[in-house]
């Protein structure tokens, strides 16, 4: 392992002004995206779609640092022949890849899950590097349980074994020479409020560290990519845009080593603007040990989504809404953005 070209990686990932484009989606996923608007779920648009955000050049060279990729699409090449890691590239961003193969069912703890892909994943980051991925991504995924019913869930089985599973995954990237983007994430689906959700992500993010530690995983040469502190979906409560920046600081502050160099949040089902505003409001808070930085897929993806819709003329609408988002959360990394920006836009 080369810590220091590990470092120089990840604190490209998270450059001033610039954040992550998360397109990894799986192919299910993808389905209901393209569902949603009309367009069936084949790989050639797929392919399209992925092609037109990365040839999105404003976008792509000004305010991403590096894109997440699915299995299929880091194989592929667009209509002229180039491999799609290769825009990504003279872009200026850097590839990367997700590698965990989805949840399962977690054995004792029913309603909860484990993320599943360390089997053979030596080998396959192996083959991801030589394809030119420098960055990988694993999701874990904590539920919060609702009503009376669900007050025991996360366990602290769930906790522990989606953090050893992470720990893992970071360690066997490393040795590959690859970035791990460690992505515990605790769902906002439920009708908790908050406070709940701090509690639960301090459990989730020191435990998570706990076994980063155990692993020997090298701190500088991650990405931490994590869910705010939030009130639920379902949450009678909702907190308010400085709550949540004030909350999530307070959380990173007490559980996140100095030594990340930086932290890429998920947008977890937010709208567009909430991600944007939470992003900025922490960012004008300020006096941090690492840079916070926005690591978005629908957050970035729905407005580019609709106005495509699966048509070729729409191509350049459909870009303006990308490179639309993609500055709004570039200002929110420099705590610049401004709500009237997006009146304006619209």
């Amino acid at each position: 392992m080369n810590l220091a070209d590990l470092n120089k990686v990840a604190l490209a990932m998270v450059a001033p002004g610039k954040g992550i484009l998360a397109a990894d989606e799986s192919t299910g996923t993808i389905k209901k995206r393209f569902d949603a608007i009309n367009v069936a779920s084949t790989e050639d648009n797929r392919r399209d779609y992925r092609e037109m955000l990365f040839r999105s050049s404003e976008a792509m060279s000004r305010c991403i640092s590096g894109v997440i990729l699915y299995d299929e699409t880091i194989w592929q090449t667009a209509r002229d022949g180039t491999p799609l890691i290769k825009l990504i590239e003279q872009s200026g961003a850097i590839p990367g890849i997700k590698v965990d193969e989805g949840t399962q069912a977690l054995p004792n703890c029913p309603g909860e899950l484990v993320t599943v892909g360390l089997d053979k994943l030596a080998e396959r980051l192996k083959k991801y590097y030589e394809q030119g991925a420098r960055f990988a991504k694993w999701r874990a995924v904590i539920d919060i349980g609702s009503g009376t019913v669900g007050r025991g869930i996360p366990t602290m089985t769930a906790i522990h074994v989606n953090a050893h599973a992470l720990a893992r995954y970071a360690a066997l990237c490393q040795a590959a020479q690859i970035v791990p983007i460690v992505e515990p994430e605790v769902l906002m689906d439920g009708d908790h409020d908050i406070d709940r959700c701090f509690e639960v992500t301090q459990r989730v993010l020191n435990k998570t560290f706990q076994e980063l530690r155990v692993q020997r995983v090298a701190l500088e040469g991650m990405i931490l990519k994590p869910n705010m502190a939030i009130s639920g979906k379902k949450s009678p409560k909702q907190a308010s845009v400085e709550e949540v920046a004030e909350k999530t600081i307070r959380l990173l502050k007490a559980c996140v080593p100095a030594a990340v160099p930086g932290i890429a949040f998920l947008s977890g089902g937010q709208s567009d603007e909430d991600a944007t505003a939470h992003l900025d409001a922490m960012n004008r808070i300020g006096g941090l040990p690492w840079r916070l930085t926005f690591s978005y897929g629908r957050a970035l993806q729905a407005a580019p989504q609709k106005a495509w819709s699966g048509r070729p003329e729409n191509i350049a609408a459909s870009q303006r809404a990308f490179t639309h988002r993609a500055r709004m959360n570039s200002l929110a990394t420099k705590g610049e953005w401004k709500a009237d920006l997006e009146k304006k836009a619209a």
